[in-house]
């Protein structure tokens, strides 16, 4: 059977036929300009002397650390002999070494089950690469690509995988990524995974490094009682609207004012900026959903130019917090229902949504997002999630979302912007 794709002028097939004879031409040596050029320009040349009509099935192309490697998939001519020669002299002019090998088809399998696999490490070990690796193979997957995402502040990685389920597979990575001291995302690949044009993300200890209303614990001293219902509530152990409650009444009599002491003490996470900078310049939609509070989140809002927000709102009388909030509390539920809300609004199918969260009030929105992400997290919630990222770098997330480090820096650039992924010279 011949797996050939119609459709060209005259009927013209214009796949290659799984028996029709190629030559995989592979090239290897200091990357110029031209060489690409040049080897095409050899081809082309030799079809005119002897009526061969080279026909293009694959081309990929790699540099590393400034060392080429070349592959081109062509349809083998008449005569190979002379064809091999003259590809051969033309690479000896230009100081590169060539190897020709021969097939049928365009020599890939057809393999169901396609992931993109990224993971991320600080560093990246050849240990952890060997298990990640290893276990692909174990599952009876292929590795048909590998290129670097960011050498900086991570070492990104990203893998196509063909031949195995996508589920399958990240349950078999989970264990290698614990063992090697990685993080593994794998996602489904295709027009799905390019499609997410939805981002949220929690507020506290995500966005930013702080837990708000331990911040306004602080002015009302009571700290370390907030601090335990907290950390119980962040575990799972306590409802979280009984937990808000009691927590908030702790704030009773405290004056109007401390809000603008807390806004200038939020310490953004590093990257969150970089991070909804670039999503809004590729045309993502970007919101926010805490259980923190309205008072704060409104200016984060405006800060960073968001789409959509969800906070509890502390209730005011005469100047002075009550000791209780207004509406409906923004709990594990309603983090899920807000996701859902913005998507809606946004015209974005939930499996086009990307969610991020650290504690288990977030798990119902990662579950509910086409992609959900523990970011620094709790054991319970990075069980839960599709991926975990451990890093400190909030805009890592992008190199999930197949954003290489390389396009934020030149556009940032472009557009005047000094802030970029991570913190420090660059200098791996």
């Amino acid at each position: 059977m011949q797996s050939e794709i119609v459709g060209a002028p005259g009927g013209r097939p214009l796949g290659l036929a799984d028996d029709a004879p190629t030559l995989l031409v592979t090239v290897f040596g200091a990357d110029r300009p031209g060489v690409t050029a040049a080897l095409f320009e050899q081809i082309t040349a030799f079809e005119a002397r002897t009526g061969y009509a080279a026909r293009v099935a694959d081309v990929e192309q790699i540099v590393l650390r400034g060392r080429l490697v070349l592959g081109v998939l062509v349809t083998a001519p008449a005569d190979q002999t002379e064809f091999r020669i003259a590809l051969h002299r033309w690479a000896a002019a230009w100081k590169l070494d060539l190897e020709i090998t021969e097939g049928r088809g365009d020599n890939r399998r057809r393999r169901a089950g396609r992931s993109r696999v990224t993971v991320l490490g600080s560093p990246l070990t050849a240990r952890a690469m060997e298990m990640v690796a290893g276990r692909v193979a174990e599952a009876q997957g292929n590795i048909d690509r590998i290129v670097r995402l960011a050498k900086y502040p991570v070492t990104a990685i990203e893998l196509d995988v063909s031949g195995v389920d996508p589920a399958e597979l990240r349950g078999v990575l989970a264990a290698a990524a614990a063992d090697a001291g990685v993080d593994i995302a794998v996602q489904r690949s295709g027009l799905a995974r390019r499609a997410k044009h939805l981002v949220v993300m929690d507020v506290d200890s995500t966005l930013i490094q702080d837990e708000v209303i331990e911040l306004l614990a602080r002015h009302a001293g009571c700290l370390e009682q907030v601090e335990q219902v907290t950390a119980a509530a962040m575990r799972g152990e306590l409802d979280f609207t009984a937990s808000l409650r009691a927590r908030v009444a702790l704030l009773e009599g405290l004056p109007e004012s401390v809000f603008d002491k807390v806004r200038a003490e939020v310490r953004y996470t590093p990257g969150a900026k970089t991070l909804v900078r670039t999503l809004k310049r590729l045309g993502y939609q970007v919101g926010i959903v805490s259980g923190g509070f309205t008072q704060i989140t409104d200016t984060l809002v405006g800060q960073l130019g968001l789409d959509f927000a969800a906070a509890n709102t502390l209730e005011v009388a005469e100047g002075r917090l009550t000791g209780r909030v207004v509406g409906e509390v923004i709990d594990r539920p309603g983090k899920a229902a807000a996701l859902r809300r913005f998507a809606a609004t946004a015209g974005v199918r939930l499996s086009e949504t990307v969610a991020i969260g650290d504690g288990a009030n977030d798990l119902d929105m990662l579950a509910a997002a086409g992609l959900g992400v523990a970011f620094n997290a709790k054991p319970l919630v990075r069980e839960a999630a599709d991926t975990a990222v451990n890093v400190p770098f909030l805009d890592t997330i992008l190199f999930l979302l197949g954003i290489p480090r390389d396009e934020v820096e030149e556009a940032d650039e472009a557009a005047g912007v000094t802030e970029t992924i991570g913190a420090g010279p660059d200098d791996a």
